[in-house]
C-alpha cells in the first residue's frame, strides 16, 4: 500500500521514492557537518541502507508537535536510534509539518487527533505547548500508544492526575523528558551518591543559568521561572538524593529583564530546599549567564564529596606571560546535552520494546511539579512553604502505583 510518497513497510509508513531518499541523504550529511562524534555511533551507510530487517523490532513513533524539540527528537529517531522509526509527525503549523516529514522521511497530520488513528503508530513524542500535554496523553493513552511526554506535563495538579489516572488504565507505558538524568556527568553523581562513596549527602547545590532570557512572549505562558526553568533541577535534586522535598524556599529578583515583573515572574531565583531525610539543598538560577550555559552540582557528604562542571567545546588552555584562559563553556542546552537526548529516546524505546521498568514515571514527572508550587508560593508570600501545602491528594485509582 502506498501513499503519498510513503509505503508501509514493517508497520510504518517510510519513503517511498528515490527523490526523497536522496533528500534525505542530504539531510542526513548536513546533520553530522560540524557535530560532535556522540557516544551512540551513526553507522556509515546512507540513510537509503538503514532499512529494518526482516525481524528486527523497533518501535514506530508518531511526533506531536514540530517545534524546537520535536525537531530533536526527529532527528535523534531518524539518524541515530536503531530500535525505532519515525513515520509520522503532526503540527498545527503545516509548514512545519511538511518540513519535519520531508527532512526525516515521515508521514505529515495537520491534526494530531487523526495521527492517533493510525494503527502503525506504537508511541507518541509529545512535544507540543504544555497546555496540550495533558489532554493529548489522555487521547494516546486511550488509543493505546505508549507515551514519551516533555516536561512539564502540566502546571495544575488535578489535570496530570487525569492525565495518570488515564495512563494507568490503559496500561501504556510513559516517560517524562527531564533529560538531563541520562546526561553522563549527572549519571555519576547520582552513581556516586547511590553507592556511598561519599558517605551520607548532607549538602546538595545546584547552579543552572542560561545564557540568554527567553522572549517576553514565552514568558507570558511559561508558568514562571520555576515552572519552567528550575523544574529541570527540582528533578534533579530528587534524582540525585532520592528522597521527597518537604520543604522549599525561594526569593527571586528581576535584574535582567524589567518586562518580567508585569507578569509576576523573575529571572534571578535562589531556592532552599529540605529533604526528608535531612539533606539539605540549594538551587541558583539565572535566565541570563554572560559566559554561556553554566551547569554545575555538587553533593557533599559525610566522607567526601563529588561535583561537576561545565562542559566545554575542547580542552585546551592557553598560557602566557599575561593570563592563563580557556574558551566559554558550550553555549546552550541543545549543545551541552546533546547525548542526554539522544538516551532518553534510546530507553524509552527499549522499555517498550523488552517491557522494562520506565525510568522517569508520569510521577516523577508530578513531583517537580509540586516543589515548583511551593517554591512560587514562597516567593509570592516570603515564607517557607511545605510541599503538603500546595499538593494534592491523589486519586484512589493512582494510590499504590508506581508509575510502571
Amino acid at each position: 500500500m502506498e501513499r503519498s510518497g510513503f509505503v508501509n513497510v514493517g508497520g510504518g509508513w517510510r519513503v517511498r521514492d528515490e527523490r526523497m531518499m536522496r533528500i534525505l541523504d542530504d539531510r542526513r550529511r548536513k546533520f553530522h557537518v560540524g557535530r560532535v562524534v556522540m557516544a551512540v555511533p551513526v553507522p556509515d551507510q546512507t540513510v537509503a541502507a538503514q532499512k529494518q530487517q526482516p525481524g528486527e523490532r523497533r518501535v514506530n513513533i508518531g511526533i506531536m508537535g514540530a517545534g524546537r524539540i520535536g525537531q530533536v527528537h526527529a532527528d535523534n529517531i531518524t539518524f541515530r536510534l536503531k530500535n525505532a522509526n519515525l513515520v509520522a509527525v503532526s503540527s498545527g503549523s503545516k509548514q512545519l509539518a511538511d518540513r519535519c516529514s520531508l527532512e526525516h522521511g515521515c508521514r505529515p497530520f495537520y491534526e494530531w487527533e487523526e495521527m492517533l488513528e493510525d494503527s502503525t503508530i506504537d508511541a507518541v513524542c509529545i512535544c507540543s505547548a504544555s497546555d496540550q500535554h495533558t489532554k493529548q496523553i489522555i487521547a494516546a493513552a486511550q488509543a493505546g500508544k505508549h507515551i514519551f511526554v516533555e516536561k512539564p506535563i502540566d502546571v495544575d495538579l488535578a489535570k496530570i492526575d487525569e492525565a495518570l489516572k488515564a495512563v494507568r488504565k490503559a496500561g501504556v507505558k510513559m516517560q517524562v523528558g527531564f533529560n538531563r538524568r541520562f546526561d553522563v556527568n549527572y549519571a555519576r553523581v547520582h552513581k556516586a551518591v547511590r553507592s556511598e562513596e561519599i558517605g551520607k549527602p548532607h549538602i546538595l547545590r545546584i547552579t543552572s543559568r542560561d545564557p540568554s532570557p527567553p522572549p517576553i512572549e514565552y514568558v507570558k505562558g511559561s508558568g514562571g521561572i520555576w515552572l519552567d526553568c528550575t523544574i529541570h533541577d527540582f528533578d534533579m535534586a530528587r534524582f540525585l538524593i532520592g528522597d521527597e522535598v518537604e520543604e522549599v524556599y525561594s526569593l527571586g529578583a528581576v535584574n535582567i529583564v524589567p518586562e518580567m515583573a508585569l507578569y509576576g515572574d523573575v529571572d534571578t531565583s535562589l531556592v532552599t530546599l529540605r529533604f526528608k531525610n535531612g539533606v539539605i539543598g540549594s538551587i541558583d538560577n539565572s535566565r541570563k549567564a554572560v559566559f554561556g550555559y553554566d551547569q554545575r552540582c555538587e553533593v557533599f557528604g559525610s566522607q567526601g564529596s563529588v561535583s561537576i562542571n561545565n562542559n566545554y567545546p575542547n580542552s585546551a588552555v592557553i598560557s602566557n606571560s599575561n593570563k592563563i584562559e580557556r574558551d566559554l563553556p558550550l553555549h546552550f542546552f541543545m549543545d551541552r546535552y546533546t547525548d542526554s537526548f539522544i538516551y532518553e529516546m534510546n530507553e524509552f524505546c527499549e522499555c517498550v520494546l523488552k517491557d522494562k521498568p520506565i525510568p522517569c514515571t508520569g510521577l516523577d514527572g508530578r513531583a517537580p511539579v509540586v516543589i515548583a508550587l511551593a517554591a512560587k508560593k514562597s516567593y509570592q508570600e516570603g515564607r517557607p512553604v511545605k510541599t503538603h501545602e500546595v499538593d494534592v491528594p491523589l486519586p484512589e485509582e493512582l494510590k499504590g502505583w508506581d508509575g510502571q
